[in-house]
């Protein structure tokens, strides 16, 4: 209990202030002086050089639309001769800062209602009626069981199901892709960016850029940088894949717009950087479930009433456009926040010194008693000589 008082007397009685002391030692003048020196370096070098401390920042915000463009020809045993143009190949017409382009597909024309034998595999083929359970339909089902073991060709039986008839066969994946002639289609993408806080807009179609020279560039990150229009296949070669292998079963694309704009200097310097990446890409040991597909049909009625559909299941490569940067520009008070957290910074320098005297050198016990002195109450002292 006393000693408890003791410690709260001293906390409660005892003040204590800074003392200066002049210790003449080179090894530890040298060091005092290399940690002030580091720490400089790290204020002026990254804080205000690299990371301009000294502007305020803004994130910006964008908007994208896109426009593919390119016209190829396929000839088919299904579909004959037939010309593809925008219109068929970018599905939907427009989305959210991405645009889809089909390059591959399996399709199944004249599909009605109707009872016709599944797809074989493991789960369908049937030897008599007992196989087939009436009314299942599994995910993977092309229709509704209807208990019945029929005849798929002359070797082979499987479930009959409630289906859109004939049911899709997506056993095998067209290769080469169908439309590999998309590699030449070119997109043009249409950037505004703006900072709010700075209340400065921009565009990717530069002022310098004229409408002629938009009808002929193609984007090339040597002579072309700034060029709007993209050749696709050049898009999936930049990010270092081969374009035929992607267009086969599909693939997900990301271009990437980096708006980094220092306000201090000419807007004119303010301009886009262009990157181009997979998104999915894909694993060698992993490769369960690859590329990227969806289905999608076209309906009609024939003369009789009858509906009919024509099923597409399609592969392709999703565009996602990604814009992200940031401006700075000067403003007193980040200036004045990083000055007074350099100044504290330094602060370091003396804790780490005091630290290697009082408690690493040979000396330290010679160290400590010339740093704290220990002084008694003036005033009680005075009133102990009065009463003696």
């Amino acid at each position: 209990m006393a000693g408890c008082c003791a410690v709260l007397g001293s906390f409660l009685f005892e003040y204590d202030t800074p003392r200066i002391v002049l210790i003449r030692s080179r090894k530890v003048g040298l060091m005092n002086r290399t940690v002030q020196l580091l720490i400089l370096a790290y204020v002026i070098g990254w804080v205000f050089v690299w990371e301009k401390g000294y502007q305020e920042t803004d994130s910006v915000v964008s908007s994208v639309t896109a426009k593919v463009k390119g016209v190829t020809t396929t000839n088919t045993s299904k579909l004959g001769f037939r010309i593809w143009d925008v219109a068929d190949y970018v599905i939907p017409a427009q989305e959210e800062n991405s645009v889809f382009i089909m390059t591959n597909m399996i399709i199944t024309m004249n599909q009605t209602q109707g009872l016709c034998p599944e797809i074989p595999d493991k789960t369908t083929v049937c030897e008599t009626n007992a196989n087939c359970t009436a009314g299942s339909a599994g995910t993977h089902s092309s229709g509704v069981a209807t208990g019945r073991c029929v005849s798929f060709n002359g070797t082979l039986k499987t479930c009959e199901v409630a289906a859109w008839c004939p049911v899709e066969d997506d056993t095998e994946v067209p290769n080469p892709a169908f439309l590999k002639a998309a590699e030449n289609f070119t997109l043009l993408v249409k950037n505004n960016i703006w900072y709010p806080k700075f209340n400065f807009s921009k565009r990717n179609i530069l002022p310098n850029i004229t409408s002629a020279y938009l009808k002929t560039c193609i984007y090339d990150a040597k002579t072309d940088p700034f060029c709007p229009i993209f050749r696709l296949g050049k898009i999936v070669e930049s990010a270092g894949h081969s374009f035929q292998d992607i267009a086969v079963e599909g693939g997900i694309m990301g271009i990437q717009i980096k708006w980094d704009c220092n306000l201090d200097r000419a807007a004119s310097l303010c301009l886009p950087r262009y990157s181009f990446r997979r998104l999915d890409t894909r694993d060698v040991d992993h490769n369960v479930s690859p590329g990227y597909n969806f289905r999608f049909a076209k309906y009609y009625s024939d003369p009789n009433g009858t509906e009919h559909r024509t099923l597409i299941k399609a592969y392709g490569i999703r565009f996602d456009i990604i814009v992200f940067g940031k401006a700075g520009k000067f403003d007193i008070i980040p200036t004045m926040i990083n000055i007074g957290s350099g100044l504290a910074i330094l602060g370091v320098a003396t804790v780490l010194c005091d630290v290697i005297v009082l408690y690493c050198m040979k000396k330290r016990y010679y160290y400590r008693e010339k740093k704290y002195k220990y002084v008694e109450d003036y005033e009680q002292g005075l009133g102990n000589e009065m009463d003696q």
